[in-house]
């Protein structure tokens, strides 16, 4: 059985992996947002991969599964899913122009919801949801008014920035856990050493006793 010594140590290098893997996004995150149209038609691609990843496993689970009530459902939504990741792989320009104007849209509507809503309410976060529904309203204007051209960086700054925040994310996790294991491996080693004067000392004692 391992002892807590290697224990800590196979703990210690997880986190480390985690960390590498949170350099690599930050990297990623950052090379993203330098170019952008890069990240934009990456990005698709992936979707589009992962749609159609998806909706040949779903397709082969409703397969498996037929005879049930719910296996021309699950063959309607792979199939769906299937067509979908098609279009987005042959087409990453055009759904990305339709995914940059969905989003203008969304981001229009929420921060026209939050201005009338902070004026109605007039709550004890009204400035900040005011805030909110202003900056929501000039970013949505501002990506539809420059629309299609928006959709070549709009699209590649969001993807870039969740890769840049979420390997932020992992180093600082994996950084704090190798700090936290280390800290537990020396108290346990620090226990076992204070532990090993008193064995031995009763070991002397027991080798005494038996000799008289």
């Amino acid at each position: 059985m391992a002892g807590p010594a290697a224990e800590g140590k196979k703990l210690s290098r997880s986190f480390g992996w985690l960390t590498v893997l949170g350099i690599l996004l930050v990297i990623a995150g950052l090379v993203g947002l330098v170019y952008t149209g890069v990240a934009t038609l990456t990005s698709m691609l992936l979707f589009g991969w992962l749609l159609l990843i998806g909706g040949v496993v779903g397709l082969a689970h409703a397969i498996q599964s037929r005879g049930t009530n719910f296996f021309w459902l699950g063959v309607v939504v792979a199939a769906l899913n299937i067509a979908a990741g098609v279009v987005v792989i042959h087409h990453p320009t055009g759904t990305a122009e339709a995914l940059t104007m969905f989003a203008a849209l969304l981001f229009l509507t929420g921060g026209v919801f939050r201005l009338v809503g902070s004026v109605v309410v007039r709550g004890p976060q009204f400035g900040w949801t005011l805030l909110q529904g202003a900056f929501g309203l000039l970013l949505g204007l501002l990506v539809l008014f420059d629309w299609p051209d928006s959709s070549l960086y709009v699209l590649g700054c969001f993807f870039s920035l969740a890769l840049l925040f979420d390997g932020l994310g992992l180093i600082a996790f994996g950084v704090g856990g190798r700090h936290i294991v280390g800290l537990v491996s020396d108290q346990l080693a620090s226990e076992e050493d204070a532990g090993e004067p008193a064995a031995d000392k009763a070991s002397e004692d027991h080798q005494k006793r038996s000799n008289n």
